[in-house]
């Protein structure tokens, strides 16, 4: 059943040119600090491990390395990408049996620098705790969009993480945490581009998506553009390098919004706020920036942000509506592009998630 909380005509009135200028203005601002992901560790997976998988290609899991009774971090070996993936992971408490997956995929910067669910939003780790779900996050393909690139990149190297995500991890994950093979998937921002085009790229892999402040639409002229402001006016990268020239077919092809058909049969989970100032936009509150310019940017650059990704999210309920796909949307009136609304939504979309994942909500 769809759960519509706020008029979306309110959103129609907003015009493409507005947002376009002010998304520009705002991601001009941006400016990135990223941590480069720790160098591949030579040894061999530790006994946390049910087994030591290799993938048809060579993937493989490389190292294993115990954070606590129940987090350890890996490190894959993509042969895709032919290079060394970190792999954050959580295991639920009850390891008598098989439980499902939940990928956690993180922002922009992929999680490399602090910008994760670690670091920005660690009680979301401790709600999943309490599930039993294995919790897997990804770290790395910052400014990528978390997809596979027709070529490789001066700026951002080699991008294979579709063919990552739904060829070589999964069967890796599986094997070695011993899971049900049940999995869904969230994520926030760019990624929640990137968790829609997945179980349309791989069907059956996946049961349920959570999509928080994500624009589904990339191949139009205006999505395009909000593409081309994370991948080379903040990234560096080039986006003949990753679709090819406007046109291309793999604009098309990797747009959720024009291929919404393959979402159906998902547990889907639709959210994003409308720019304007929340709750967690208050001066050195527990998910501001800090200080008064963190504040200023957050409330600026990620009140143009979040209304951008607004405007795409509610295209999507439009277009899956107009298809009959089902889905539970969450359009509060108010939320900046920040990790405090993110930490409320994975709660709020909890319910979604477990039903595809075949547990209690």
């Amino acid at each position: 059943m769809n759960s519509v909380l706020v008029n979306r005509a309110v959103v129609k009135r907003r015009t493409r040119n507005a947002l376009v200028a002010g998304w520009i203005a705002a991601w001009s601002t941006l400016t990135p600090v990223l941590a480069h992901a720790d160098a591949l560790s030579d040894r061999a997976p530790s006994a946390e491990l049910l087994g030591d998988p290799v993938s048809p290609d060579g993937s493989r899991i490389v190292s294993a390395e115990r954070i606590d009774e129940r987090k350890l971090t890996l490190r894959v070996y993509s042969a895709a990408m032919d290079r060394p993936i970190r792999v954050d992971v959580q295991r639920p408490a009850d390891r008598s049996r098989p439980h499902p997956t939940l990928y956690l995929i993180n922002g922009v910067d992929g999680g490399e620098g602090t910008a994760n669910w670690e670091h920005k939003a660690p009680e979301v780790l401790d709600f999943l705790a309490d599930r039993d779900v294995n919790v897997v996050q990804p770290i790395g393909g910052a400014w990528t969009y978390y997809t596979d690139w027709r070529a490789p990149d001066p700026v951002r190297g080699v991008n294979k993480w579709t063919t990552f995500f739904t060829q070589e991890l999964p069967p890796l994950i599986d094997t070695a945490l011993g899971t049900d093979g049940v999995n869904a998937l969230a994520g926030l921002s760019v990624s929640g581009t990137t968790v829609l085009n997945l179980p349309i790229a791989a069907p059956g892999l996946f049961r349920a998506v959570a999509a928080y402040s994500g624009c589904a639409q990339i191949s139009d002229p205006i999505g395009r553009q909000f593409v081309q402001m994370v991948v080379e006016q903040s990234g560096g990268g080039d986006l003949d390098n990753m679709y090819g020239p406007p046109g291309d077919p793999l604009w098309t092809r990797n747009d959720p919004y024009v291929n919404a058909e393959g979402l159906r049969g998902l547990d889907l989970y639709i959210s994003s706020g409308t720019g304007l100032p929340g709750p967690h936009d208050v001066l050195d509150g527990p998910y501001a920036l800090p200080g008064v310019g963190g504040l200023a940017n957050q409330l600026i650059v990620g009140g143009v942000i979040e209304a951008a990704t607004n405007y795409c999210s509610h295209n999507l309920a439009d277009r899956l509506d107009s298809l009959n796909i089902p889905a539970t949307y969450h359009f509060p009136p108010t939320g900046t592009h920040s990790w405090g609304y993110w930490h409320d939504e994975l709660s709020l979309s909890w319910p979604v998630l477990a039903r595809g994942l075949g547990l209690p909500e």
